[in-house]
């Protein structure tokens, strides 16, 4: 991740591992890789400062590197954008890169040093798909019954759905992004296993069960993956569809229509009757009671 000025600063703030993909689109993402050393993580920044001083740039934008098992990089490309996974940086450095990027289109100067950016412990984000993993993760859009998001220390959600509205065909598939921090990545990856247990999005299927299996699987736990991790997790199970989520949306509207009718009950009776006359009716009548001849 670089961020440039228009008076020439450029800095880093150290890497992102996006090597979890599916149909070359990234669906888990963490700061910083499980497998780039301090050493590696300065060479590959400094060469990363110097392609982005080459061409002038400004603004936030990603140097994307390959690496190779002999741990060489290699320059794949340069995303002139701030991209999905940017709240793992966020959450690593303490820094608001959307503000940032908003004062450099401004003409103001970084308000930080290259020195000043510091790398505290580990995030992750899960991407968040309204898709069916019991159907080939194929889209899964429809309206959203009913939702209960994750919360709590070191989790982030970044999402637009809420209770009542509707995923459409008409738009990629993503609907949230899901991030932990810890100080460690064990504990980044605990604090993950929760949130996901957490997030209740019912009326649509989501990848929410895949990325669950992920947060439990050793490979993905001790840092042993590549681009081909996806496929090779999912193994024999490649082609064939993932355990479907347990539909409870009959039992999750019933229990939202009584908690609505505790409320109700709850505000009426706190609500004073008073009688034609003025006088405060009986106890019996101010707690919503009626009485029938």
């Amino acid at each position: 991740q670089v961020m440039g000025d228009r008076q020439g600063n450029v800095i880093h703030f150290g890497e992102r591992e996006c090597s979890i993909q599916r149909r070359h689109q990234k669906v888990i993402e963490e700061c910083p890789s499980p497998v780039v050393s301090e050493e590696m993580r300065a060479a590959m920044g400094e060469v990363a400062v110097k392609a982005a001083k080459a061409v002038n740039y400004h603004n936030a934008g990603t140097i994307e590197f390959l690496v190779d098992p002999q741990m060489n990089f290699y320059f794949l490309e340069m995303n002139t954008r701030l991209q999905v996974e940017h709240p793992v940086t966020e959450l690593v450095t303490g820094t608001d890169l959307v503000k940032m990027q908003i004062e450099v289109a401004a003409g103001r100067p970084l308000p930080m040093t290259q020195e000043e950016v510091q790398m505290r412990g580990a995030a992750i984000e899960c991407r968040i798909y309204a898709e069916d993993p019991a159907n080939g993760f194929l889209p899964s859009p429809g309206p959203i019954h009913a939702l209960r998001q994750p919360g709590g220390p070191g989790i982030r959600d970044d999402s637009a759905i809420y209770q009542g509205g509707e995923v459409t065909i008409h738009y990629d598939p993503l609907i949230s992004k899901l991030s932990t921090w810890g100080r460690t990545r064990a504990e980044a990856i605990e604090r993950m296993r929760r949130a996901l247990e957490e997030y209740k999005i019912l009326g649509i299927r989501t990848n929410i069960p895949f990325h669950e299996r992920v947060m439990r699987e050793p490979h993905f736990i001790s840092g042993d993956f590549d681009t081909s991790y996806i496929d090779r997790l999912l193994g024999e199970d490649a082609g064939r569809p993932l355990p479907a989520e347990e539909d409870r949306t009959d039992v999750a509207l019933v229990a939202a229509v009584l908690a609505a009718y505790r409320r109700d009950e709850k505000t009426a009776a706190s609500v004073p009757v008073t009688s034609g006359d003025g006088r405060g009716a009986p106890g019996w009548r101010s707690r919503g009671w009626r009485s029938r001849s």
